[in-house]
């Protein structure tokens, strides 16, 4: 039964460490998307013909 406290003990110190990590880390900006506003003008230019090329085939 002492097995199972010390699994459980740990599992929870485990799941906090993560837990404080996952924080650290999105206060740091890691999770911040940079990548896809300089692409996004890119992408922006094919939707505006495709939905042109609909208008005119109407």
């Amino acid at each position: 039964m002492s097995v199972i406290y010390l699994l459980l003990t740990l599992s929870i110190l485990v799941a906090i460490v993560f837990f404080i990590a996952f924080i650290y880390s999105v206060k740091k900006g890691q999770y911040d998307d940079s990548y896809t506003p300089s692409v996004r003008m890119l992408f922006d230019d094919e939707l505006v013909k495709v939905n042109q090329e609909k208008l005119t085939k109407d």
